[in-house]
């Protein structure tokens, strides 16, 4: 993608912000090169100010004048605004759509036919840079369009191209996950100051504990039942603990919360 294609945010929320200041900070886009529509004023000007950016009340507008669009509104809310910008839509443009659980059918044919829609699937994370964004591409996106997906995406964290039927499952594990993630750490948390440790202290050694196992997964490659099976001795503490976890059915609730936020994600992708 060149620095001379604006992009632009129909939305400009937390996400539409991280995203907009994770291109920025890898020098894809320029601040004057980024505008950003939504209704709500309060966002508006939280989004100027964490970008530098222009920002605007009319989603035309940025339609207007920007050949890559980022859809960034309430799942409810996309096919309104896309069939609102139609009009200064064209086959020039690219639209990428993070609007979670709307499929590419809907989006193109708020649109027109000839459409280049990718739909993507971030998380949360993007806010530092560490987001796991997945993305499909519509029927007349190009693998162009693909690389400009990638390119994008990356510049916040991990990007991967998948087919559409994977969405609903990348929305139920990473898409979600960030919230899984979060009830650990805090459960953790809990249990440390129940152990007699400082909240903060507790708090930061939980968050740090899982930041370092990924990272050990994912930069050493070792399968999760290797790392876990190396910090457990016999008849030590790890075992023991890992005992009452299986007691309790970590696995299967964590599956379970995956599967239930999967079904929910294609529930709404059939509304």
């Amino acid at each position: 993608m060149s620095t001379a294609a604006p992009i632009g945010f129909l939305g400009a929320g937390k996400m539409a912000s991280a995203l907009a200041k994770g291109f920025l900070r890898a020098g894809l886009v320029l601040p004057d090169q980024v505008l950003a529509s939504d209704a709500q004023e309060e966002a508006r000007v939280a989004f100027a100010a964490s970008t530098t950016a222009q920002t605007t009340a009319a989603n035309g507008e940025v339609a207007r004048v920007a050949r890559v669009l980022v859809l960034a509104v309430k799942p409810d809310q996309a096919v309104g605004v896309l069939e609102e910008i139609r009009p200064y839509v064209t086959e020039g443009h690219l639209l990428l759509s993070i609007a979670a659980g709307v499929p590419l059918k809907k989006l193109e044919e708020a649109l027109f036919e000839g459409a280049r829609v990718v739909r993507v699937m971030p998380n949360t994370p993007a806010l530092v840079g560490a987001s796991a964004t997945a993305y499909a591409l519509g029927e007349w996106a190009t693998r162009d369009d693909a690389a400009t997906a990638q390119r994008l995406f990356a510049a916040v964290g991990v990007a991967v191209e998948v087919k559409e039927r994977l969405l609903d499952a990348v929305t139920g594990l990473s898409g979600s996950g960030p919230a899984y993630g979060a009830v650990i750490i805090e459960a953790l948390s809990d249990a440390g100051v129940a152990a007699g440790l400082p909240r903060d202290l507790a708090l930061r050694l939980a968050a740090q504990t899982l930041l370092g196992s990924a990272r050990l997964i994912l930069e050493t490659g070792l399968h999760p039942a290797t790392l876990k099976d190396l910090v457990s001795s016999p008849g030590g503490t790890t075992i023991a603990g890992l005992y009452q976890l299986e007691q309790a059915g970590l696995r299967g609730a964590l599956m379970a919360a995956v599967r239930a936020a999967t079904e929910r994600s294609r529930e709404l992708g059939r509304q």
